[in-house]
């Protein structure tokens, strides 16, 4: 005697919510968007249509991106095949980009996984069902962009106004109403490096400084309860210090300053003096390089734009010229190491230093045949 077997339809449902405003409540949006799936299986469980235990909640995450936890682990259970239907609210829920949401559709097509979204009936099978989503998504992504590009305007706009919104908060200054006020103490710290930096000339001696005094980098608490700076200064972090131009009462958007909010620190005098004096010994280190007689001195940069500077080592029984931007020439007695640029990744030190000294057959630059000519140049 034949049976009547019927399907069961193992169904998921995905939630999602951009920010975390009210995710602290009782019932939040997360919870509504379930409660109605939730109701809309039900609805369907004459056709087979059963919940899964698992729960794919996303709580303060974009739908710009697939970067996601819930929805990663959703995506491996389809590909482990314990999923038969993906159930949502909307179908911005899942995502808000068409061509993640072109991905997503192929995968779920791909594991023969349905997707459905309770106030938007689709069916994903039939070429006119894709169609309307795309037409959905592609406004979704529009309304993303849009909102993005009214976030930027009005960014620019505060900046211009001279606002100050967010981020680390410089030395010199607490927050109080999202405002910046002169942190008096912090404040005199700031004013003396200015001065013991003329007074040095140079940041490389003035790093002792601020360690001796007891001066560290801001120091602030995350939410997360985490503690982030209060650091000694580095040679990187004194100068951003001796060029930020907030510490003059200004804010800076693109490169364009405007007057600040705030008030300043640092008196003009003093900047402009200073500013004067790192203007002179970036002049100063890049006419010393180019005097050096190196032959490609002053004219060769990294991909970071750090100025690249000559090194000598021997290698295979030879001496070699590599270019460097972590050293400068040196020419000593016996083998030695070359040191690839410190911005290039290790694993490819030897790589890097067999073609810049002309060892290897691959298409390189053969600096053993420049030092020649760079010498009968000089001998002339």
């Amino acid at each position: 005697m034949a049976t009547n077997e019927r399907k069961f339809l193992r169904c998921a449902v995905y939630t999602r919510k951009s920010s975390e405003h009210g995710l602290e409540q009782d019932f939040n949006s997360l919870d509504a968007q379930r409660e109605a799936a939730e109701a809309y299986i039900k609805s369907q469980a004459h056709e087979g249509w059963r919940l899964v235990k698992a729960r794919y909640d996303d709580g303060g995450l974009s739908g710009g991106t697939l970067d996601r936890p819930a929805l990663q682990s959703l995506l491996a259970d389809i590909r482990a095949r314990k999923v038969d239907v993906v159930v949502v609210y909307k179908v911005d829920r899942l995502t808000r980009s068409l061509a993640d949401f072109a991905r997503l559709v192929e995968l779920f097509e791909a594991h023969g996984v349905s997707f459905v979204a309770v106030t938007q009936q689709f069916n994903t099978t039939t070429s006119m069902g894709r169609l309307t989503l795309n037409v959905l998504l592609s406004f979704a992504q529009f309304e993303r962009e849009l909102a993005g590009e009214r976030i930027r305007d009005k960014f620019a706009a505060s900046r211009k106004r001279g606002m100050w919104m967010g981020g680390a908060i410089p030395l010199g200054y607490d927050v109080k109403d999202r405002k910046l006020v002169v942190n008096d103490e912090e404040a005199g710290h700031v004013r003396l490096i200015f001065r013991q930096y003329l007074a040095l000339g140079c940041v490389a001696k003035l790093r002792a400084e601020p360690d001796a005094r007891g001066i560290r980098s801001k120091q602030r608490v995350l939410t997360s309860g985490r503690v982030l700076g209060g650091y000694s200064f580095s040679r990187g972090a004194l100068y951003h210090l001796l060029r930020n131009r907030i510490y003059r009462g200004e804010v800076v958007h693109k490169g364009i300053s405007y007057p600040g909010e705030h008030q300043a620190i640092v008196d003009e005098e003093l900047w402009n003096a200073v500013q004067a004096r790192l203007a002179g010994n970036r002049t100063t280190r890049r006419k010393s390089r180019v005097d050096s007689g190196a032959l490609l001195g002053g004219l060769i940069y990294d991909y970071r734009g750090n100025i690249m500077s000559p090194a000598c080592s021997r290698c295979a029984g030879a001496t070699a010229i590599a270019i460097t931007s972590a050293a400068r020439c040196c020419m000593t007695a016996g083998p030695r190491r070359a040191r690839a640029p410190a911005s290039m990744p290790t694993t490819s030190t030897g790589w890097w230093l067999r073609c810049w000294a002309g060892i290897c057959r691959s298409p390189s630059f053969r600096l053993s045949a420049l030092h020649r000519h760079g010498a009968a140049r000089r001998a002339h």
